[in-house]
């Protein structure tokens, strides 16, 4: 199954599986979002949740016992129940069950708000810690932006001058090698080569915002205001990039395996709420 929403300016649909953003067309039937093509990448816009990147080995600890968690989490493979829509609006609820219990020991509530508002769709997480015990959590957002002309007719440009300093990752986890992109007036034109070692993972930046340019003219802008880390990727000859807003990180090699000690993991007190949000705006 799948939603649609809409206003005068664009259109957004979102399967039910994994409450995951599949399509956003312009009012001239422009598509933004990546089709999902398996042959480079079967996905569009996945959520991540209840972490984000790869655990060490997949495996981590509470109170000393081991549980079992595939890269980005399970929410992204889970159905999510549409709770309320409206014409521009949509929320998604998922909820932890006897499958994510053996998974992921915490009770929660996961909500996705998508909203249509002028040119942009905002997509808004809330977590609901429902248990008895402090929960820790990290949660993301992975949408792949369409990219139909040739991969370097693109460049993003940051918000803020800042020097750009990316962690490389080495077998999925977070290594102590860092890179720093070069950019002229906050620009770095887009080549694969920016992506041979997976994505570049920036642990915290000033920017709030990172627009992509086509043949140096503004194509579409994420603004992440609220999330401190940033992930971008591709795939090699992959017509998309996928800008990446983060609460957490991937492992380090030397991670100690306990998830309330992991680097960069989110803590919610018992019935308390988190609360985040980042926006696709659309200016083209």
């Amino acid at each position: 199954m799948d939603t649609t929403i809409s206003n005068s300016i664009l259109k957004a649909s979102i399967k039910h599986a994994g409450a995951e953003l599949f399509s956003l067309k312009d009012n001239q039937n422009k598509e933004y979002i990546w089709e999902g093509n398996p042959d480079f990448w079967g996905k569009h816009s996945p959520v991540l949740f209840p972490i984000v990147g790869t655990l060490k080995n997949n495996t981590y600890t509470i109170d000393k016992k081991e549980y079992q968690l595939s890269r980005h989490g399970f929410a992204r493979d889970m159905e999510f129940k549409l709770v309320e829509k409206t014409g521009n609006s949509a929320v998604f609820s998922l909820e932890s069950n006897a499958e994510t219990l053996k998974k992921y020991p915490f009770e929660f509530e996961l909500q996705l708000i998508y909203t249509l508002e002028n040119t942009s769709l905002n997509i808004e997480y809330i977590v609901i810690n429902k248990g008895e015990t402090k929960m820790p959590f990290s949660i993301g957002a992975h949408p792949a932006i369409a990219l139909p002309e040739n991969f370097e007719n693109y460049s993003f440009k940051f918000e803020k001058q800042e020097p750009l300093k990316y962690n490389l990752l080495e077998n999925d986890l977070i290594s102590n090698k860092t890179e720093t992109l070069k950019t002229t007036e906050n620009v770095v034109p887009l080549t694969y080569k920016l992506f041979e070692n997976d994505a570049l993972v920036f642990k915290t930046l000033e920017s709030n915002s990172l627009t992509i340019l086509e043949n140096k003219k503004t194509y579409v802008q994420v603004d992440f205001e609220d999330f401190p880390s940033l992930g971008i990727w591709t795939k090699d000859q992959a017509p998309f990039v996928c800008i990446e807003p983060w609460f957490g990180y991937s492992d380090t090699a030397d991670n100690s395996g306990d998830l309330f000690k992991k680097e960069g993991i989110l803590v919610l007190e018992i019935d308390q709420s988190f609360h985040s949000q980042f926006s696709i705006k659309i200016v083209s």
